[in-house]
């Protein structure tokens, strides 16, 4: 065999794997956009109802889909991509605000239409539903940290508790025994406003 039929094999080799790279890298970048397509919005929510600054939370999703992208040959490994993205943005947006110190907060009745869409309602309705909204808001804000949490992702993302266990990383049985203080704590909060903790 001359030494240019032994080469052939080998470079077809060579070109079979770089298509097949090719291919692969391709299939992944498409995989990575259909989590923004159907991801993006639902991570605004997480990011905003802690944050709440609609810019911050713009960035923490999008930092968020950037860190998928650097690991997007990982994507395959992944079995629930909802609560791989939610924990990936609820930690982002949590170092986001333990280095800030603050919550910046906002009333701005746009944005909460912009996080609530409010279809089919009249603007006396929309601006009643913005109200009560801020009233909850507030009510959800005066939550001890831990009920805070579990109560937005159980209530806002509607997260069972098993994702919710996996997103905060601890277990099933807190995450029912926080979201029981929570709601009876918001009973008590949206009945007495004014009351303290």
């Amino acid at each position: 065999m001359s030494a240019t039929q032994t080469l052939i094999p080998f470079w077809t080799e060579i070109a079979d794997r770089a298509v097949h790279d090719h291919a692969r890298q391709h299939a992944n970048d498409q995989a990575v956009a259909a989590l923004v397509e159907q991801y993006a919005s639902t991570l605004y929510r997480v990011a905003f109802s802690v944050l709440r600054n609609p810019s911050d939370a713009e960035d923490a999703v999008q930092e968020a889909f950037l860190r998928v992208l650097r690991h997007r040959d990982a994507l395959d490994e992944v079995r629930d991509q909802r609560v791989w993205l939610v924990r990936i943005v609820w930690n982002l947006v949590l170092d986001r605000k333990r280095r800030a110190k603050t919550r910046p907060e906002t009333d701005d009745v746009d944005e909460l239409a912009r996080v609530l869409p409010a279809n089919g309602m009249s603007a006396e309705q929309r601006a009643a539903a913005a109200q009560h909204h801020a009233q909850v808001l507030a009510c959800v804000d005066r939550l001890p940290p831990k009920e805070r949490q579990v109560l937005m992702l159980s209530a806002f993302e509607e997260l069972s508790s098993v994702e919710i266990a996996a997103v905060l990383g601890i277990t099933e049985s807190s995450v029912r025994s926080r979201l029981f203080r929570a709601r009876n704590l918001m009973a008590d909060l949206l009945q007495h406003p004014r009351s303290a903790r």
